[in-house]
């Protein structure tokens, strides 16, 4: 005569299913947000000082023995590598450059300034390292489009 609906259960599979997709969406708003952070902390804080050659800057470099040229390479290469942090294709190797240049970072730290920040390089490889494995499946696609020219 009528009908009658039962409520669909999901099994414990499915339930599993969508709480991983949950995690995994999660885990990639909160790395896309670190990637944002960082990129706007090489681009702002750390490039920005190197190209307009702010004082600071400026006495460091001096200070290092590298002069205006390489502070202004240096700060090149970080906004390069902020605003490659932010280009699917090209994050994963943004990540591994901006790793190397904290590896300079840090041993100028330790050689130049007696190990004042060199716990600042080394942090920020951290989140570096994590991009540059979490985005490695883009390295195939780049290697592809750098292949067919």
């Amino acid at each position: 005569m009528s009908e009658t609906t039962t409520p669909v259960v999901p099994t414990a599979s499915v339930a599993s299913t969508g709480s991983a997709g949950g995690r995994r969406r999660a885990a990639r708003i909160a790395l896309r947000t670190v990637q944002v952070l960082l990129a706007l902390f090489y681009g702002i804080a750390s490039a920005l000082p190197k190209l307009i050659a702010h004082p600071s800057a400026v006495e460091s470099f001096d200070k290092i023995g590298w002069g205006s040229g390489a502070m202004y390479t240096i700060g090149a290469l970080e906004l390069a590598g902020a605003v490659a942090l932010l280009i699917p294709v090209l994050q994963s190797v943004a990540a591994i450059a901006l790793s190397a240049l904290m590896v300079g970072a840090f041993i100028v730290q330790l050689t130049v300034f007696d190990g004042q920040y060199a716990a600042t390089p080394l942090i920020l490889m951290v989140p570096l390292t994590l991009i540059a494995w979490a985005r490695r499946g883009h390295n195939a696609e780049l290697l592809r489009l750098v292949r067919r020219r």
